[in-house]
């Protein structure tokens, strides 16, 4: 096999997109990964890390362009990660997506895999601002400017994201004017050298009201109308005085400039941490508990830390290609594992015996609990805890499911959940996944118990080289 050197440039026929997104080319037998790079097309490249088996290179000229090639509507966005496709027609974005699907498949060669259905992706008709929530990190940099955005990909470098392509439009001018006033009022802003301030805000905009709850993370202690939170055991020196976070001002001009802000609230992290969030969350402005969303034909109601789909739009395909999927009957007695606030379950509620949920986050199930009583499901119970710990309970206390729901975080199921669902599979499963990978992984253990009818992919997020996907799954019988 051809050696190759850091540095190295060389011209390239790319043959096809990997699962992040990057062009694939064959260089003398050798695999090389161009980001940004699209099938059909000749390019000049550089080659920038060689593996054992691969090399990646940086893109530097297309000589002969795809049919399927545009122009990035946000060039900042786009350049934010090589797994965004915003170059690649959304048309062909949604063809790649399927063959995301496939290519998983291919990989780990579940029982029967080439003969699965995989039907169209189902895209959006208007892929542009489509989420409903946002998290940027804060900073100040030396002239004394506020930012707020996302890290660069593999990077502490923070993009500003000013006008964001992919983000609901009043959301980013909320953060845009959040900004502004940490300026105005000089509040003190985290660093990554030195914790002691606002790192993040989380702002999340109701597409079913246009109801905004926001939540402020704060490594440094805050203060509204002289109150200090999270409470000190002592009086507060000088020192930690300074670095308090007066939120009196800040939390005045939002509310009074945007009046669609219901909720706000400030969540303490003190810690080194990629977790986006500390332990303690307290509520400083608060005209509803929640917001109402509403997806298919019914409403529910989010409090500011509990997980929702984001695109609601979206959402609505997925709920209903995932209920389509279960096939509900009046007799069911459906598991909703993972169940987040309860969506994806009342989508059937009103169509089987019984919903059974769980989740791991506390303020989910106690959304999910609230949720079910205000639309006046009376079959639906709700316990905090782990798919893998909850439902063989369930089972040893009489309650078996006759069809079971599960929509797994990016990690997919956990081995003794896939352990408890081989032990006692139920007559049918949808299996609804936001990663084909750990999804096709799954399937060499669900394959052997369930005949795979169909996977429908779904473009929740376009311009990335992410799929959903809904599974439909039917027991298989037992030989005699």
């Amino acid at each position: 096999m051809i050696t190759l050197k850091i540095g190295q440039k060389i011209t390239l026929n790319i043959q096809r997109m990997g699962i992040n997104g990057e062009g694939i080319a064959s260089y003398h037998g050798r695999l090389i990964f161009v980001p940004y790079a699209l099938p059909t097309e000749e390019v000049l490249v550089e080659i920038t890390e060689n593996a054992r088996n691969f090399s990646r290179a940086k893109l530097l000229k297309v000589n002969k362009r795809s049919k399927d090639r545009v122009e990035p509507k946000d060039k900042v966005y786009h350049e934010l990660s090589s797994s965004h496709i915003s170059h690649l027609a959304y048309p062909a974005q949604l063809e790649f997506k399927r063959d995301l699907v496939r290519q998983a498949l291919e990989k780990y060669r579940p029982a029967g895999w080439k003969s699965y259905e995989l039907r169209p992706t189902i895209g959006m008709d208007n892929p542009s601002h489509y989420r409903n929530k946002l998290t940027y990190q804060v900073r100040r940099l030396n002239s004394g400017a506020v930012i707020a955005g996302l890290y660069k990909e593999n990077s502490h470098h923070l993009v500003n994201l000013e006008h964001c392509i992919v983000q609901e439009e009043l959301s980013q001018q909320i953060i845009n004017r959040v900004c502004q006033l940490i300026e105005k009022y000089n509040l003190p802003v985290d660093d990554e050298r030195k914790l002691r301030g606002i790192r993040t805000v989380m702002i999340r905009r109701s597409q079913k009201t246009g109801e905004v709850q926001m939540i402020f993370v704060s490594s440094a202690n805050i203060t509204l109308d002289g109150q200090i939170w999270p409470q000190l055991r002592d009086e507060p020196t000088k020192k930690q005085r300074a670095s308090f976070v007066k939120m009196d001002n800040i939390l005045s001009d939002l509310t009074e400039e945007f009046q669609d802000i219901v909720t706000i609230a400030v969540n303490h992290h003190p810690k080194k941490s990629s977790e986006i969030y500390g332990d303690r969350t307290q509520t400083l402005f608060n005209e509803k508990e929640r917001i109402t969303e509403g997806v298919l034909d019914y409403d529910f109601e989010l409090s500011p830390r509990a997980f929702y789909q984001l695109n609601p739009t979206q959402a609505n395909v997925l709920y209903a290609e995932a209920a389509a999927a279960l096939s509900p009957h009046k007799t069911d007695r459906v598991i909703d594992a993972y169940c987040g606030v309860g969506t994806i379950g009342f989508a059937v509620a009103k169509k089987v015996k019984s919903v059974h949920g769980m989740d791991t986050t506390p303020e989910a199930i106690q959304d999910a609990k609230h949720n079910a009583k205000r639309l006046g499901l009376k079959n639906c119970h709700y316990e905090t805890g782990r798919a893998e710990v909850i439902i063989p309970n369930w089972y040893k206390s009489g309650h078996k499911a006759t069809a079971l729901l599960v929509d797994p975080p990016r990690t997919g199921l956990d081995a003794e959940l896939l352990e408890t669902i081989a032990k006692f599979p139920p007559e049918k499963m949808v299996y609804v996944s936001c990663n084909v990978s750990t999804l096709a992984k799954d399937l060499i253990v669900l394959a052997n118990l369930y005949k795979v009818e169909y996977i429908q992919s779904i473009d929740m997020f376009p311009d990335t080289a992410r799929a959903e996907a809904v599974v439909k799954l039917t027991r298989k019988k037992a030989r005699k």
